[in-house]
């Protein structure tokens, strides 16, 4: 099942794919891509929210794998619930065009890939646990831009809550979005936010 749509071809994109030539093993994109051995723990503790972007888009190649890592999220039932549609110059347009005085938000990052949950009103519970897994793939999407050293925003603009934002990306009423990730090269550090102590948020039952 293909959950990787891509709206519009772009081009001039960084990091262009490896060529195999005869003979070569195939080289995996994240032999590219990602930073050398980053653990877990300090990638979950450094990422970080950036709303500040370099100006080149991100390899294609490079997307669908994060995609790729995304769809290992738990999903109950294994209903792989998620869509991610990758813009293109004229998806973004699109949405530009619908966006009024939003539509300068959309241009700070140089790659866009909105993310849905397909939604069955037949089932309520399935639908919430189809959302709550779609958001842990955006996690995981974001954790893996991180380790190879992009900047990631995950938005949830109230554009793609109204039917002229849905249509202009192909959403149908049979989804609903979940989020609008921003993907591009690191420009600068962003700060740690303060989390609070571990003890306002876990609770032990006896």
């Amino acid at each position: 099942m293909v959950v990787l749509r891509h709206l519009s071809q772009a081009s001039g994109h960084a990091g262009a794919a490896h060529r195999s030539g005869p003979g070569e093993r195939p080289v995996h994109a994240s032999h590219r891509y990602r930073s050398a051995d980053m653990e877990l723990e300090a990638a979950i503790r450094t990422r970080r929210t950036h709303k500040v972007f370099g100006a080149e888009p991100v390899d294609p190649v490079l997307v669908r794998e994060l995609v790729e890592l995304a769809t290992w999220a738990p999903n109950h039932h294994l209903t792989r619930p998620w869509r991610f549609r990758l813009l293109g110059p004229s998806a973004r347009q699109r949405l530009e065009a619908v966006a009024g005085d939003g539509a300068a938000k959309l241009r700070r990052a140089p790659t866009l890939v909105a993310v849905s949950a397909l939604s069955t009103p037949e089932d309520p519970v399935r639908s919430q646990e189809d959302l709550l897994a779609t958001g842990a793939a955006i996690y995981a999407l974001l954790l893996a831009a991180h380790d190879r050293g992009l900047a990631a925003y995950w938005r949830t603009p109230d554009l793609l809550r109204r039917p002229e934002g849905c249509a202009a990306l192909e959403i149908p009423a049979t989804e609903t979005v979940v989020g609008l990730v921003y993907l591009g090269p690191l420009r600068q550090p962003a700060a740690p936010p303060d989390r609070g102590p571990v003890e306002d948020v876990l609770i032990s039952l006896d």
